[in-house]
């Protein structure tokens, strides 16, 4: 029993290991693509290709992960188990991050095919939510991983997502203070335009009526009057 299982188990756990490793490694590098002076330096063909064979090799690594996995006679997940999330019997919410995970990763990875159609400004923001899926992959490793503890796991796959991290924040930080340096001019505009009141000249009215004089009063008088 144990040398049958041995097999699928061990595929399991080497291709969500590996898996891990090329999303890290694939995040880092795409970030760094994000920079004009990284892709003049480096060549940018060059890593936009290694960018997507570490992306199509985290795919077909997950594709493995789940197959082994549902066919595993011992955890007896199942193909719902798998995809389904909260359908599986073990650890339901560390499994719900890696079909999370691997179901973003997918969905956003290989609408690089088809950004000619949904427009390469659509394709780049929803490009940007590839790290938070990441982010869900990590977790689920650490979580539900039976060699989360170990000191090789951790040894291996500490320096591609610490990378990968210290890169993701350092882009989210610069957006932001992109964004609010960008916000600041608008914003004082609009409080002095608000603060501004028009000034209308002051006219000074001259008065139409003339005075008359005693004589002209006297000439208007009826003759019974006089």
């Amino acid at each position: 029993m144990i040398a049958a299982v041995a097999p699928i188990w061990v595929t399991a756990r080497a291709a969500g290991i590996a898996a891990l490793l090329f999303a890290s490694l694939s995040v880092a590098l795409g970030v760094l693509m994000s920079n004009r002076s990284v892709r003049a330096r480096l060549g940018g063909l060059e890593l936009r290709a290694v960018h997507e064979a570490l992306a199509l090799g985290t795919l077909a690594l997950v594709a493995v992960h789940g197959i082994a996995l549902a066919f595993d006679p011992v955890l007896k997940a199942g193909v719902a188990g798998v995809v389904i999330p909260f359908a599986g019997p073990y650890r339901p919410l560390a499994t719900v991050a890696g079909q999370l995970a691997a179901l973003g990763l997918a969905a956003l990875g290989l609408t690089y095919y088809v950004r000619g159609r949904i427009g390469p400004a659509r394709w780049r923001k929803a490009h940007r939510v590839v790290p938070a899926f990441w982010a869900l992959a990590v977790v689920h490793g650490l979580t539900v991983g039976t060699d989360a503890t170990s000191v090789w796991f951790l040894a291996a796959l500490a320096p591609p997502v610490m990378a990968a991290a210290v890169l993701v924040s350092d882009r989210v930080v610069t957006r932001l203070g992109g964004a609010q340096a960008d916000a600041a001019p608008a914003s004082s505009a609009m409080r002095r335009r608000a603060t501004t009141r028009p000034t209308t000249p002051r006219t000074t009215r001259t008065p139409t009526a003339t005075l008359t004089s005693g004589a002209e009063r006297l000439d208007r008088l009826p003759p019974s009057a006089t």
